[in-house]
């Protein structure tokens, strides 16, 4: 009898909970088994190329600009070079990913299987998050080599990334979603990240602007990222911190909510 009762339990169904977190890990292996498998694409460009940003910006135009904030100019540009990384590689690795899943027709398995649209958008969202986060520590390790690096902050160094990964992991899902051609995919990268990215403090203090310009950075999301990840790394920011994470809590609803509707609906995933 009781042997019976424990067979019963070993062969049942897993529960719609299980199911879901199952499905969940699945597709976020599955993104991080394709960023590793290709890892001379996905981490080895964004280290090349910070480190020329760290020796042009920091080392070579850096020894001349001085001090910014009471900070080395090196030090200075070190949370902004860190989170543009985190940024546009998190921008790109779901862009990319989930459009080649709509193009090569895979995403209509995902939709017609029993997972909630929760959990499709979670799993790449997640796997874009991550190598945001790999691309992240590859670059302040970069910056190790430069300048001493210090975290006065952990927390809201580590809620910065989070927050600002997941924010243009989202906004990447929506631009793949929309997208009819992989041109598509990288219009917004080119004409609305990169601008939003370089305007965003990244290399100076928005003081230094004159008044219409500082005015102008303060509707720039970027900007409060840069400043809250400064904050984290620094202790310094120019705009205060508790605006900058509400702000980011705000994008990080308003697009998860606009990605699981376009889930719901099938908007530019169905023929």
């Amino acid at each position: 009898m009781k042997a019976d009762r424990m067979n019963t339990i070993a062969t049942a169904p897993p529960t719609v909970a299980r199911s879901n977190w199952i499905a969940l890990l699945t597709i976020m292996r599955r993104e991080v088994a394709r960023i590793l498998r290709i890892w001379g694409q996905t981490l080895v460009p964004p280290a090349i190329t910070m480190t020329l940003y760290f020796l042009i910006f920091g080392g070579l135009i850096g020894s001349r600009i001085g001090d910014m904030g009471g900070f080395s100019y090196m030090e200075f540009i070190v949370p902004g070079l860190v989170m543009m990384s985190v940024i546009q590689n998190s921008y790109g690795n779901i862009s990319s990913s989930f459009f080649g899943a709509k193009f090569g027709r895979h995403v209509e398995e995902l939709l017609v299987s029993p997972m909630p649209p929760w959990v499709i958008l979670g799993g790449y969202v997640a796997g874009a998050v991550l190598r945001g986060l790999m691309v992240g520590v590859i670059v302040l390790l970069i910056a190790m080599c430069f300048t001493t690096v210090r975290i006065p902050h952990p927390l809201i160094t580590l809620a910065t990334v989070l927050l600002g990964a997941t924010i243009f992991s989202l906004a990447g899902f929506v631009n793949a979603v929309y997208a009819k051609k992989f041109d598509d995919v990288a219009i917004v990268p080119t004409f609305i990240l990169t601008p939003l990215t370089y305007l965003g403090g990244v290399f100076y203090s928005v003081k230094l602007l004159p008044q219409w310009a500082e005015t102008a950075t303060h509707f720039n999301p970027v900007f409060y990222m840069v400043n809250a990840f400064r904050y984290g790394l620094l202790g310094v920011s120019d705009v205060p911190v508790w605006i900058a994470f509400a702000l980011m809590l705000f994008f990080v609803a308003t697009l998860g909510t606009l990605g699981l509707w376009l889930l719901h609906k099938g908007v530019g995933l169905r023929s």
